[in-house]
């Protein structure tokens, strides 16, 4: 069931790709693992998933470990509490939730101390959702430049999570709008990620820019908690 419902992703992403105009190679998908266990990501390694997105430190270390890197990607999608970077390690190549200055700061700090550069997103709360994580757009463009300045990490690109709603198109003006704030930063940095889209709506984002979508239960069914 895993092989089929990743195929179907798939040709949903070649899709939305090919009616927006896009290269085929702009858009990677991150197959999400949370609460999914090593026999899953296995049988969606097998059948072509190459990289594959974790939300917990404490469930994503054991299988990270366990399975390793070979041919593959790990990224790390969910809130990261200061007092878990010293858990990253090398684990991830890319860390799409950044959520503060503070956060980068540590991460920073982090990486120098093991002398590497550690691959992020920042995370920006575009819809102004109390209960979501991220920087306000405005608070983003403050601070960009403190972030590039920061040695140790790499800013490589924008994520956000659009408030769930049953109608995807209800996405798209989240979507639109972190790629125009993408747009508006790049006076200043290089950006060229987005990480936006999920099962519901992956789609309107890849009409909006997107270049990595995070999906997670289209592939391996419902979880307990969410996406």
């Amino acid at each position: 069931m895993i092989a089929e419902n990743l195929a179907e992703v798939r040709e949903r992403i070649s899709q939305a790709i090919q009616k927006s105009g896009r290269d085929p190679d702009s858009v990677r998908l991150v197959a999400v693992s949370k609460q999914v266990d090593i026999a899953q990501i296995e049988e969606a390694r097998t059948a072509g998933a190459v990289i594959f997105g974790e939300n917990k430190i404490q469930d994503a270390v054991p299988k990270v470990d366990h399975i390793g890197a070979d041919g593959i990607s790990w990224h790390f999608i969910g809130h990261l509490q200061k007092n878990k970077v010293k858990f990253l390690d090398e684990r991830f190549d890319l860390i799409h939730s950044v959520d503060s200055l503070e956060l980068a700061e540590k991460i920073a700090r982090q990486c120098q101390s093991e002398n590497r550069v550690q691959r992020v997103l920042l995370q920006v709360n575009v819809a102004g959702e109390t209960a979501k994580f991220g920087m306000e757009p405005g608070e983003l463009e403050k601070q960009l430049m403190a972030f590039s300045s920061l040695k140790g990490i790499q800013v490589e690109g924008l994520m956000t999570i659009p408030p769930y709603h049953p109608d995807p198109e209800n996405s798209r003006r989240h979507f639109s709008r972190l790629w125009k704030l993408r747009d508006q930063c790049e006076k200043q940095l290089s950006l060229p990620e987005l990480s936006m889209g999920m099962s519901n709506d992956f789609e309107v984002a890849i009409e909006e820019g997107a270049t990595l979508v995070r999906v997670g239960t289209a592939i391996f069914g419902p979880r307990l908690k969410g996406n």
